[in-house]
């Protein structure tokens, strides 16, 4: 209640001052006091009149503050013009933010905008305050002497990962008219609704930010879902096959299935399955295959040989499991198995700029071969990849020269996943 008695005081003793100097003027003119004289009735009529007026539009002012905020203490009084607002945004967010703000405000007619010096302002139409009898302010008849239309302006400053926002609205004019005429809480409007929209937008966007986190480990726990389940459709054939062949391997060659079997156990114990969600490598996909090959060599024999040119330096270059022996599979369930002779198996990696390249080629039947498989096994390579690296990762296969075919990958040397 104190500070509304202040700012009455404060009105009441701003139009003193001007019914004074008015009252000497009239003193010079009629030559005479203004307490005394014929005339001076007129003037301490008009004086009383215009005191009551401005008491009662400084009431109605306080009246519609009440109304808009709900309450009419020192704090709702001092931010009617001035207000500062703290964001968790960059500058750049918080300065788009602040204009968004302000374009939606009812009314607005003129938007200035200085990006580079973070500043921003919008002139607001008031609307006419007689203009129906159901207005708050008919009764201040000051108003109809106020401007037409408010002046908003916004300043962000850049803070440590935050922004501030000082917010000032007063009327479209001159700063000491705001002494003599008060407006019915058009201003104290503007701020708040301004206010209302940036904390709904900053509330927008803190939703959505919940909303993609909440989606990306979706997204992350249905990818590794759908890895294992492609993992798992490339194992067990494998193992199938070969515990097979070991099976017949006991009564015709048991030494040559103890080896076999042993070259199983190296295989499934560099295949165990991995306790966290870290890429393998191709130093640990080159062991398994290789334990892979060992176990076909003792099935095919002289029909299948291998050449492996793998540097030291790129056997810890990241990549998913099984993706270097799906390759191998391919070519020799493609290539080698279905040509009479057999053939060869290359295994080559090198590095270019910032990715690696491993190749897979055999000089088998190629892709005019007889044996044309349902391509699953690339396609879920494909996927994989994708699901992994993004587009930072890459496969092809050509036709190898002059026989056979070569699948390459591409990936990159820190194993990070560039953009999906």
């Amino acid at each position: 209640m104190f500070p509304s008695l202040l700012l009455i005081i404060r009105i009441l003793i701003a139009w003193s001052g001007a019914i004074l100097m008015a009252g000497l003027v009239w003193n010079g003119i009629f030559e005479q006091t203004f307490l005394s004289g014929g005339a001076s009735w007129l003037f301490n009529l008009a004086a009383t009149l215009v005191m009551i007026s401005v008491l009662i539009g400084t009431i109605s002012h306080l009246r519609r503050i009440w109304l808009i905020t709900g309450r009419l203490d020192s704090v709702a009084l001092s931010s009617r013009q001035r207000r500062q607002i703290e964001v968790p945004l960059d500058t750049a967010a918080a300065f788009a933010l602040i204009e968004g703000a302000l374009r939606e405000l009812p009314r607005a007619e003129e938007m200035e905008s200085a990006p580079d010096s973070l500043q921003a302002r919008i002139k607001v139409r008031r609307v006419d305050s007689f203009d129906g009898p159901s207005q708050p302010s008919r009764f201040n008849i000051m108003a109809r002497f106020a401007v037409k239309r408010d002046l908003v302006q916004a300043t962000v400053t850049p803070g440590n990962g935050t922004s501030s926002i000082t917010l000032m609205v007063g009327p479209d004019a001159s700063a000491w008219l705001d002494l003599f005429v008060l407006d019915d809480g058009v201003n104290v409007e503007n701020a708040e609704a301004v206010t209302r929209a940036i904390t709904r937008r900053v509330a927008d966007q803190r939703r959505q930010e919940q909303a993609d986190v909440v989606k990306t480990v979706s997204e992350k726990e249905l990818t590794v879902a759908r890895l294992n389940l492609l993992n798992a459709q490339v194992e067990p054939h494998f193992l199938y096959n070969t515990l097979a062949s070991a099976q017949v391997l006991t009564r015709t060659d048991p030494p040559r299935a103890d080896i076999m079997l042993g070259h199983l156990i190296q295989y499934l114990r560099s295949s165990l399955p991995r306790t966290d969600d870290t890429l393998s490598t191709l130093g640990e996909e080159l062991e398994r295959t290789l334990a892979y090959l060992e176990i076909l060599k003792i099935r095919m024999g002289s029909r299948l040989n291998l050449q492996v040119e793998v540097p030291d330096a790129l056997k810890s270059v990241p990549m998913p499991s099984m993706m270097l022996q799906t390759l191998v599979e391919n070519a020799i369930k493609h290539g080698l198995e279905p040509k009479t002779g057999g053939g060869t198996i290359w295994i080559l990696a090198r590095k270019h700029d910032d990715h690696a390249t491993l190749t897979v080629a055999d000089d088998g039947q190629g892709f005019g071969g007889q044996s044309a498989g349902t391509g699953i096994g690339l396609k879920n390579l494909r996927e994989r990849l994708r699901l992994t690296f993004g587009n930072d990762a890459s496969f092809a296969i050509v036709s190898n020269f002059p026989s056979g075919v070569a699948a390459t990958l591409t990936l990159p040397l820190d194993g990070k996943a560039g953009a999906a």
